[in-house]
């Protein structure tokens, strides 16, 4: 891919809460030998503070290359600049509302307009609930323009033993839609349900 052949994959962390679905992206990247680019809106600072112990830099760390969500010169900001696509996670109201409208004011939401304007696959792991009318409108108008809506909804199916494994699970299903097969996931048929354990496919 471009001049790496190394895989790409721009990681989107808004400040909706779970910033660890963002933070278990970066990790499943370097696992599988992806190149992650981060980039976190303002507020997502408010967030990690809130639901951890970790600092910017930490999950700055975590990624190969991080953005500054003020920098619109940035290598992701350029549909010439070759990647698997890009994740938001999570994905806040407000940031899946400004790409709706295609009004990008940061690097983050100008990295997701140019995935989809370059046909790539834009997965938003939208935090927000109940949705109201206004909601559920913008996410049918990202829809008609290419996004993949997946909200972090639990897989009860999986039996998680702890939230991190229900992350986990999220994070790998989001992770699929790039063809990138992520080891924690648990998969109906091979790991859970009638062929991977019949005790748990039963009515």
């Amino acid at each position: 891919m471009g001049r790496t052949e190394r895989p790409r994959l721009v990681v989107g962390i808004s400040g909706a809460s779970g910033v660890a679905y963002g933070l278990r992206a970066l990790d499943a990247c370097r696992e599988l030998g992806v190149e992650s680019h981060l980039v976190m809106s303002r507020s997502s600072a408010l967030t990690l503070a809130q639901e951890t112990a970790l600092t910017v830099a930490d999950v700055q760390a975590r990624a190969d290359v991080a953005h500054k969500v003020g920098d619109v010169g940035a290598s992701i900001a350029s549909g010439s600049f070759q990647t698997l696509g890009m994740i938001v996670a999570p994905c806040s109201v407000r940031t899946m509302s400004e790409i709706a409208t295609g009004v990008t004011a940061s690097l983050l939401t100008r990295a997701a307009d140019v995935t989809l304007k370059e046909r790539r696959a834009l997965v938003l792991m939208v935090r927000e609930t109940p949705l109201h009318l206004g909601h559920l409108r913008t996410l049918v108008r990202l829809a008609e323009m290419g996004a993949v809506i997946a909200p972090p909804l639990p897989a009860f199916y999986a039996r998680p033993a702890s939230l991190e494994e229900m992350v986990d699970q999220s994070v790998g299903r989001a992770l699929d839609l790039f063809g990138l097969a992520w080891t924690p996931v648990k998969r109906w048929g091979e790991d859970v349900g009638p062929l991977g354990d019949p005790s748990k496919g039963e009515d």
